[in-house]
């Protein structure tokens, strides 16, 4: 399962920061919610469910998007080390 870091913190205005190393990120709306579902210990099942019904996307783009984001959090060492093989 992907997990963030436990000291990774998002606002609501998608601002994500990294108190270990001071450095900042912005989130879009979509990332957000992924980033809050993921901070959850959601499923990856669950994540898509919840966004499918959400957004009038398919599961192809939703699972592309997903996987881009994971592997942004993780280029920028938000996530715990066991989670680099999720995406």
């Amino acid at each position: 399962m992907i997990k963030i870091k436990s000291n990774i913190a998002i606002s609501e205005s998608g601002f994500i920061f990294n108190p270990a190393n001071g450095e900042s990120f912005s989130a879009n709306p979509i990332g957000i919610e992924f980033f809050n579902l993921i901070k959850q210990e959601k499923p990856r099942e669950d994540i898509f469910e919840n966004m499918l019904e959400k957004y009038n996307t398919d599961k192809n783009t939703l699972e592309k998007d997903y996987s881009d984001f994971v592997q942004t959090l993780n280029q920028f060492q938000l996530l715990d080390q066991d989670a680099e093989n999720e995406a």
